[in-house]
């Protein structure tokens, strides 16, 4: 059965938690999940977004797929490769942002995805004991918005 343009599935087959994420990967394999994507992804959030967030490089071009809707981030070739992870999911490789780079990411596009979306992934992965401060603090560097999340990594501390 035609799933999209170029992949197919078998006849009857539901797909899993992730099924969109394994679409995108399938049609473009070196997309990075990033934002609220890669939150849904570690669960680290009550937001269930109705876009795949992808990252892609400042000069590249984004893939053009007729389903699931995509929303491209543009990332620098250093913000692009730090942090990532390969998770295998129904025997395609995703890359996903780990919890901190997705923490960081969070507050760095926060105009985006709201305030409030970065303070609850922060205290969730903070609760889920999924978060590395030196980590996150590192990636906060990176993305230069070390100042933007002191206050609120001093209120959790």
């Amino acid at each position: 059965m035609r799933v999209a343009r170029g992949l197919y599935s078998l006849p009857g087959y539901q797909g899993g938690e992730h099924e969109a994420l394994v679409t995108v990967a399938k049609r473009a394999p070196d997309i990075l999940f990033c934002l609220l994507t890669a939150l849904r992804f570690h669960e680290l959030t009550t937001q269930a977004p109705f876009e795949v967030w992808i990252a892609i490089s400042n000069k590249a071009h984004p893939p053009r797929l007729e389903y699931p809707p995509l929303r491209t981030i543009r990332f620098s070739e250093a913000a692009l490769t730090a942090g990532v992870e390969i998770h295998e999911v129904e025997g395609t490789r995703l890359h996903v942002t780990s919890v901190a780079k997705t923490v960081a990411d969070c507050f760095k596009f926060r105009n985006k995805i709201g305030l409030d979306v970065a303070l609850e992934a922060l205290r969730e992965a903070n609760r889920a004991r999924k978060l590395n401060a030196d980590e996150l603090w590192r990636f906060a560097k990176l993305n230069r918005v070390a100042n933007v999340m002191r206050p609120y990594l001093e209120a959790l501390a």
